[in-house]
């Protein structure tokens, strides 16, 4: 198994596909395999490369807290361990956050920069429901019981139940520690990047579904105002796991924006 070494911790990751690299860096507590619809879209023509979070999956369980700036370095860890000197750079929820950091940590590594269903972080994030976030923290909940009783504020109420349960029977396979996933959701309470993400010079995607319950879509308009020349796309029927609810909507958004920096290559001056 392939693992990238950050601060003496280990971080799966694993690669497929040929040509320009992709880094896709998943939300709280999911394993890199949740990715299974989007890269399946994208091997015919990038080289993926995906990876678990420290906490989740393959990678090691340490001690938390996981502060987001620490897991933008376990992303960059796995860059070099592809020897990827720079790459599109796609995350999703808290990976979204994770995204952000990067961009701002290391802005000659990104090619471009797609951010999916997150938020800037700190006090201007519109947060969601009391009761979701009762949710998230998982009190009194088995893990099967905490990932059903979320789906009804991360799925859009008419995606078809196959799909959905497609996605639970993978997320309930990789089910992570308590100590790693609370870890992680300390990072994302402790991040706050709003006011430092109008430095992102890399080319920059907002996709959000519009029936997010989870992270609010008015967060998206929160990103879009920050940084330079970014691009909004609300996927309408879409809710926090939009490539579930709109499959085919959210992959057509992501490959056009792809299909238009195929050639770009990160500022030296960045």
């Amino acid at each position: 198994m392939p693992f990238a070494e950050n601060q003496g911790v280990n971080i799966y990751w694993e690669e497929e596909g040929r040509g320009t690299p992709v880094l896709l860096i998943m939300g709280l507590g999911w394993p890199s395999y949740m990715w299974y619809r989007t890269k399946s879209r994208l091997v015919p023509q990038y080289r993926v490369i995906t990876f678990d979070n420290r906490g989740v999956g393959r990678s090691d369980v340490p001690a938390g807290p996981y502060p987001i700036a620490l897991m933008a370095s376990d992303a960059a860890a796995v860059l070099d361990a592809a020897r990827a000197e720079s790459a599109h750079v796609y995350g999703v929820s808290m990976g979204g956050m994770i995204a952000q950091e990067f961009a701002i940590q290391y802005p000659k590594r990104v090619r471009s920069l797609i951010l999916g269903c997150t938020a800037p972080g700190g006090p201007q994030s519109v947060r969601a429901e009391p009761k979701v976030i009762e949710i998230l923290m998982r009190q009194g909940m088995t893990p099967e019981e905490a990932a059903r009783a979320i789906n009804p504020f991360i799925y859009d109420a008419g995606t078809p139940q196959s799909r959905i349960d497609e996605d639970v029977t993978i997320r309930l396979q990789w089910t992570p520690k308590a100590e790693g996933y609370m870890a992680q959701l300390q990072g994302i309470m402790m991040w706050d990047a709003y006011s430092r993400i109008s430095g992102i010079v890399a080319p920059t995607l907002i996709v959000h579904g519009e029936t997010d319950q989870l992270v609010p879509a008015a967060n998206a308009d929160l990103i879009v105002e920050k940084i330079p020349g970014s691009k909004l796309v609300k996927i309408p029927h879409a809710s926090h796991i939009f490539a579930t609810d709109q499959p085919e909507a959210s992959h057509h958004v992501t490959f056009e924006f792809l299909s238009a920096q195929t050639n770009r290559v990160p500022s030296a001056t960045a």
